[in-house]
Formats: structure tokens, sequence, C-alpha cells
């Protein structure tokens, strides 16, 4: 009887040091610039794609994302566990969006409305038009 309960009391220690382990696992930031991500509507059709994508490709990787439109730039915090730097730099690209040096993919780059797409494209604010901020709708 005795040897039993010593037997339980190791596996539930062992189980608990285990999910503590699980628990206590380690997220990174990572920040990446986008040429192509100037504004909230950017921001939206972004948001939808990686909300999908976070269930699937990234496998749940990505915890949390904030966005700095005037800059372009998103940062993401993740598990490196279960995603790599060079996974979400590939979801953005194949959202359209250019990820630091990668470039993005065609066919979703085009798809995308004039004002997401790159400067040199003819896209991105216009001047005395911000468009970091979405419109107000009463």
């Amino acid at each position: 009887m005795i040897k039993k309960l010593v037997f339980a009391i190791a596996v539930l220690c062992i189980s608990h040091i285990s999910f503590a382990q699980v628990m206590a696992q380690k997220k990174e930031w990572i920040t990446i610039r986008s040429a192509n991500l100037k504004c909230w509507q950017c921001k939206d059709i972004l948001e939808k794609y990686l909300t999908s994508e976070n269930e699937s490709t990234m496998e749940s990787g990505v915890v949390q994302r904030k966005y700095n439109l005037i800059s372009g730039e998103i940062r993401l915090q993740y598990y490196p566990d279960r995603v790599t730097p060079d996974v979400i730099r590939t979801v953005l690209a194949n959202a359209g969006f250019d990820a630091d040096s990668l470039k993005a993919e065609l066919e979703p780059y085009k798809k995308l409305p004039p004002i997401c797409k790159r400067a040199e494209d003819g896209g991105g604010p216009t001047k005395g038009k911000p468009c970091h901020i979405p419109p107000y709708n009463p």
C-alpha cells in the first residue's frame, strides 16, 4: 500500500514539473518591416489573414501582434519552439506584404487595394491624407 502511495506521489510530482515547464516556455519578440503596411485597411487585411494562418501554418505559435503603421512595422510575440521568424516572414509574404528583405508573393500582392501597395507602385498614403487611423464611424 505504501509503495502505491509513493508511486502515485512521484507520478504527480513529475507531471506537475512537466506541466510547469510547458507553462514556462519563453516567448520572444520579432519586429518585421513592411513597405506596404501603412494604413488601417492593410492592417485589417493582414490581421484577418494572420488569424486564419495562426490556427494552421503557424500552429498557434504567435501570441500577440502590435502594429506601427506610421513606420510600417509589425511586432509579433511568438513561441520559438512552435514557429520561426522565417515562417512568420513567409506567412506575411503569402498575405501580399513585404517582410523585411522578403518581397510579397505576386498574386496576393496584386489582390491588395491600391492603398496597400508599395510607394513605388503608386500605393501608400498620399500627402495630406493620413491613413494610419481608421475612419470615424458613428
